[in-house]
């Protein structure tokens, strides 16, 4: 049995793409999205997972990434987007002094900027529930799965 295809079938239901780099897989999908005159914002979410057949475990991690880009009025120092044309990205995670959290804190921190409602616990059980089913480890971190 193939423990990759396993996890993708479980996730089939949920739009979202795929990518492997290095023996590590990835997940996405954007959660919300907020369009202005000339300029768009957007929450993705992101889990990566890393399958080590030889010790029969799957580490997974989760996070959320804002990013914008476009036009701005030059408004407001919270949306994130400077005046004139620009781009921007962040990316909220544990490494390179970034902001801290787990991405429940995460969540948190977005749901004041947009509004959605995703059940991100929902993506790390169903995961969780394959990787156990088969006999495999589940390893749950914190910083991104290398």
């Amino acid at each position: 049995m193939d423990i990759f295809q396993e996890i993708k079938k479980t996730l089939a239901e949920r739009s979202g793409e795929w990518k492997e780099k290095k023996g590590i897989w990835e997940f996405s999908t954007v959660i919300a999205e907020r369009k202005a005159f000339l300029a768009k914002k957007k929450l993705t979410y992101s889990a990566k997972m890393k399958i080590d057949e030889e010790n029969k475990s799957v580490s997974f991690s989760e996070i959320l990434i804002d990013s914008g880009s476009g036009f701005s009025s030059g408004g407001g120092f919270d949306d994130g987007i400077s005046t004139g044309v620009g781009f921007k990205k962040e990316t909220y995670n544990t490494m390179n002094k970034g902001r801290e959290g787990t991405i429940e804190e995460q969540s948190d921190l977005f749901g004041k900027k947009y509004e959605y409602q995703f059940d991100y616990k929902e993506i790390r059980s169903k995961v969780e529930n394959v990787v156990k089913s088969v006999g495999y480890n589940f390893e749950y971190q914190i910083l991104p799965v290398k």
